[in-house]
């Protein structure tokens, strides 16, 4: 910058009652924040120099700070700024963007919600909003549904039933209401900002990213869009286009802390562990309490912590100001760190605070999902697919491996895609969404009929699904192989819906002795879903209806799953190697003997470790916490006595 740059581009304002001078000077700086972010920070502290306190020039010192990826600046001006002024609906969209772009997402919604609420006078809206607020979102559709009745091309209203039904995760319905919202107004910037996210958390990643693409011709620096398209990018495996997209927006924002932890993530996956440490590293001198970096280090799993990071992690965890999402991350982390040196009923503490605090933030209702499973169990039988015979697509690419998580099917994957005929992906929630649409469009996820409105579906329509499945996955699939492994645990709910619409896709059942296997899910922590992992009593109950589920389906559709035990994958690998890839039909190579050579990105907690030979510390690793286990042996029952064998469920 020269000197004559740094000059202030603003009118003298001796009087600053002068409106129109104040205003001519706000606009001309706010024209600098999509080309020259740091001069427009710099007009904004002068016109506050003049004016203390001005409401504008503040949110526009919030957005210039972030515009250069300065998140934390901005958060110190935007937080404030919203709480003296609760009507500035700019300044709750502007923190509200930055939430999003570090993954908080339920805060981010709460700014959004108060910015619609701000950003409406009529009464009636302003009644929906604040239910919006509140959380009460049944009181919130309610309005919005019959406010629209009446003024149906209403985009304010549009989009704060979409925002009601993104909190819901009835993303599809907001991706409508959104679409609309646009087509009514296609400069609506918000709108289409919320538009991207809802994709991108349907997995409808390049959909996104033309989005994105249409946000940033307007805005090009802006972190949070280029943050989310780099995300995209990962989602849909253009992990070297991901990597050069975090690499620019680094180099533009480097103070940016969970940047630098999402850039991490990418490395990771790739393999380039010794870059993603110095990534999380960087992360960590950027925002030492950041909870989730930490976490990030110990979720690589052969990672160890020094006595530094230790004596660093206690320092945060000892704050008072530490936010609960940093405090649980930490706690995890924590209990990593103290389980490598051998500390273990120290560890199990802190793996214990972890789960409290984080099982304090979610919802999960063990009584919902037995209820489901019983309903399951009612549908699926030999008569109701008997009669379907013949249903679905003829299509033999997929291999689905379905599990309990942390049982072993990162390492089975990782064993099939070392084939020269199988394409590794990732866990893809493809077959869930494709199951929650089959209900049509509704907001309440309780009021769905799956899977008995199966039983409705004609033939063709089933093979129809089946085909919309493998057009949604083949985005994943680059090296043109003829089979590929869609890896996400939770589809053992979904084993008879597979069935129906691929019934020539492989099932397999990856599974791990039910001490050993619950006992890392209470360690680990998971970005999204798995709610039922944070108490030991609702694992054993969540083992046991799984188990039970797929006992199930062994009865009614003998031979269709198979079933591989980790304890005997350790014991004897090259046996249970090749029982797999027969169930595949596909031939023995040696090269699936050596997976750990196999070069491919990997996302999931396990990355690290099928980068390894088999190792056999795993089987047994669960009884050095055995003294500690009593409330996850009661839940388990005689699971744990029978195991590898069925208990009755």
């Amino acid at each position: 910058m020269t000197a004559h740059d740094s000059k202030p581009l603003i009118p003298r304002m001796d009087q600053p009652q002068q409106t129109g001078t104040l205003s001519t000077a706000l606009a001309n700086a706010t024209k600098l924040l999509g080309v020259r972010p740091a001069l427009a920070e710099e007009q904004a502290g002068e016109i506050l120099k003049v004016v203390p306190g001005e409401p504008r020039a503040l949110l526009l010192l919030g957005r210039a700070r972030w515009a250069q990826g300065n998140d934390a600046g901005a958060r110190q001006v935007l937080e404030p700024l919203v709480r003296k002024h609760p009507g500035l609906a700019d300044a709750h969209y502007a923190l509200g963007e930055i939430l999003s772009a570090r993954g908080e997402d339920a805060a981010a919604d709460r700014a959004y919600a108060r910015a619609l609420k701000a950003s409406t006078r009529n009464p009636k809206l302003v009644e929906a909003a604040a239910a919006l607020c509140d959380n009460r979102l049944a009181v919130a559709e309610r309005l919005l549904r019959d406010y629209l009745k009446n003024r149906p091309t209403d985009i304010a209203a549009i989009r704060m039933l979409a925002e009601t039904g993104a909190r819901l995760g009835a993303y599809q319905d907001a991706e409508t209401l959104l679409r609309r919202a646009i087509e009514l107004s296609p400069g609506f910037t918000a709108a289409r900002h919320n538009l991207a996210m809802v994709l991108h958390r349907q997995q409808k990643s390049l959909d996104a990213i033309a989005e994105i693409d249409v946000l940033l011709k307007s805005d090009p620096r802006n972190p949070g869009y280029r943050a989310l398209r780099a995300a995209a990018l990962v989602r849909i495996g253009e992990f070297e286009q991901a990597i050069a997209a975090y690499e620019s927006l680094l180099k533009d924002c480097p103070t940016l802390s969970k940047g630098w932890m999402s850039y991490g993530h990418t490395l990771k996956t790739v393999g380039r562990q010794g870059d993603s440490v110095a990534a999380y590293r960087k992360s960590l001198g950027l925002e030492p309490g950041l909870g989730e970096t930490w976490w990030s280090l110990a979720n690589l799993k052969t990672f160890r912590f020094t006595a530094d990071d230790t004596a660093a992690m206690r320092k945060q965890i000892a704050r008072s100001d530490i936010e609960d999402e940093d405090r649980f991350h930490l706690h995890f982390a924590l209990g990593k760190a103290l389980e490598d040196e051998g500390l273990y009923e120290e560890s199990f503490e802190q793996y214990r605070l972890a789960n409290a605090l984080r099982r304090k933030s979610v919802k999960y209702e063990p009584e919902a999902l037995s209820d489901h499973l019983r309903r399951t169990r009612a549908t699926f039988t030999p008569e109701f697919f008997a009669s379907r015979r013949g249903t679905g697509s003829e299509a033999r690419d997929p291999i689905f491996v379905v599990s309990m998580p942390r049982a072993g099917s990162t390492l089975i994957e990782q064993i099939l895609s070392s084939h020269s005929q199988v394409e590794g992906t990732m866990e893809l929630s493809d077959i869930a969404s494709l199951a929650r649409g089959l209900d049509g469009h509704t907001l309440h996820r309780a009021q769905s009929r799956y899977p008995e409105l199966l039983a409705d579906i004609e033939p063709a329509r089933l093979r129809e699904i089946g085909e919309d499945y493998l057009a949604r996955t083949r985005v994943h699939r680059k090296l043109g192989r003829p089979f590929f492994v869609d890896k996400m645990p939770n589809n053992f709910l979904h084993v008879g819906f597979i069935h129906l619409i691929l019934p020539n896709a492989r099932i397999i059942d990856a599974r791990r002795h039910p001490m050993a296997c619950c006992l890392s899910n209470f360690k680990q922590h998971f970005a999204r879903g798995q709610t039922f992992s944070y108490d030991l009593g609702d694992l054993g109950r969540y083992w046991r209806d799984y188990a039970g589920l797929m006992a199930h389906f062994d009865a009614v559709l003998p031979g269709r799953v198979h079933r591989v035990l980790y304890e005997d994958m350790v014991a004897e690998p090259e046996a249970q190697i090749r029982r797999l890839l027969d169930h595949c039909g596909l031939p023995f190579e040696e090269q699936c003997l050596r997976f750990y050579e196999t070069e491919r990105a990997v996302r999931t907690a396990s990355s690290e470790q099928v980068r390894q030979p088999i190792f056999t510390d795993g089987v047994e690793q669960w009884r050095r916490f055995e003294p500690l286990l009593g409330e996850l042996r009661d839940a388990l029952g005689d699971a744990v006595e029978t195991y590898p064998g069925m208990a009755e469920f």
